[in-house]
């Protein structure tokens, strides 16, 4: 028998599919709180205008075709952040800047990582363009926090990250021959010190700089002995500092996994009971029509890895007896209680999965 679904595919079922509708709808509002406005771009582009977008930023993991009426290759989006960078470069070029951004909607990836297995995700995020500063920076982290909170999420912590390090580093005080570079990237990231040694031993001490974030900070400053860090490392300090205690900081200056097209400042947020990150943010660049550069800050959420965290869902409903007159069950829905109503006379609240019945004008728990 042939598979209902391909693999990296599933169904989203109730309750499930109505939790995790709630959770992005509790994490928009949050951002719009913020002044982050909503855009909805379109689930496929046109495959090179989505992959120039973004700085350092290949398209390396959509689903392409050719669209049988225009003969053009399109590509079903694998994340929206490209997207947005589009509105605002083009739609919405002429918005005084910066651009506060959100979005919502299902992204598809051409492979699964090994700890995800799913290739469908609903993507949540806010965008700001136009601005490269530490307050625009605080302003993303913060908001994502909060909409992480608002969400319904505990345990809240971030990994921060300086993915142009290796780049900022070897153009300067500490010089590493072009074709090594992404070498060294990698070894730092799989933190192999023999490696490391032996292609560029001054960078010895970025593998053990890894950990709890103040520690962590101060063996950077310590390395730091030309400066080049400076500004980077004091913008780290700020960000964290705005946090306060209820976020468990940490710091990993050469992760580089997920952060590509990343500038000068990465994150990734992690929760309490998820096995991953349910989320990753930072610094980029934004490309316009003729190669302008504009900078830009990020994040991006995901509701199905935040729902996973959430242990059962609570389903309530009122069970209305066949008859029930319908002003009886507007006058409970008014009260916020999710009615289901009889459609015959011998249903029952059982088999509409009910948790109260309507009588006597109350609801009463079975």
């Amino acid at each position: 028998m042939t598979p209902l679904l391909p693999e990296g595919f599933r169904d989203r079922l109730p309750p499930h599919a109505d939790a995790a509708a709630a959770i992005e709808a509790r994490a928009l509002e949050a951002a719009r709180l913020f002044g982050y406005e909503r855009a909805d771009p379109p689930l496929v582009e046109y495959a090179d205008a989505l992959g120039s977008r973004l700085k350092d930023g290949a398209l390396t993991d959509a689903v392409r075709y050719v669209d049988p009426v225009s003969q053009r290759t399109l590509a079903i989006r694998p994340d929206v952040t490209a997207q947005i960078a589009r509105i605002a470069a083009t739609r919405m070029g002429h918005h005084p800047r910066p651009v506060r951004l959100s979005y919502a909607g299902p992204v598809l990836k051409l492979r699964s990582p090994e700890l995800a297995p799913a290739r469908e995700w609903r993507q949540i995020g806010c965008e700001l363009i136009g601005l490269d500063s530490i307050p625009a920076a605080q302003e993303v982290v913060s908001v994502a926090v909060s909409a992480l909170t608002a969400a319904g999420a505990s345990g809240l912590s971030i990994d921060f990250t300086l993915p142009d390090l290796v780049d900022t580093l070897a153009a300067g005080p500490f010089p590493v021959a072009a074709d090594k570079i992404d070498t060294l990237r990698e070894r730092l990231d799989a933190k192999d010190a023999g490696a490391v040694a032996a292609l560029a031993p001054d960078y010895l001490p970025l593998v053990e700089a890894a950990g709890p974030f103040a520690s962590a900070l101060e063996r950077l400053r310590a390395f730091d002995r030309d400066g080049v860090l400076a500004s980077r490392l004091g913008g780290l300090a700020a960000i964290a500092a705005g946090l306060g205690d209820g976020v468990t900081l940490t710091l990993d200056p050469t992760e580089r996994h997920g952060f590509e097209y990343q500038t000068w400042l990465g994150f990734s947020l992690f929760i309490a009971g998820a096995p991953r990150e349910v989320g990753r943010g930072g610094t980029y660049t934004v490309m316009h029509e003729g190669g302008a550069e504009e900078a830009a800050t990020g994040f991006s959420l995901y509701a199905d890895a935040i729902l996973a965290t959430a242990g059962p869902v609570e389903r309530r409903r009122l069970f209305l007896p066949f008859g029930t007159p319908a002003e009886a069950g507007a006058a409970m829905r008014a009260k916020g209680w999710v009615t289901v109503a009889a459609l015959e006379t011998d249903d029952t609240p059982e088999a509409q999965l009910a948790t109260h019945v309507y009588a006597d004008g109350a609801a009463r728990t079975l």
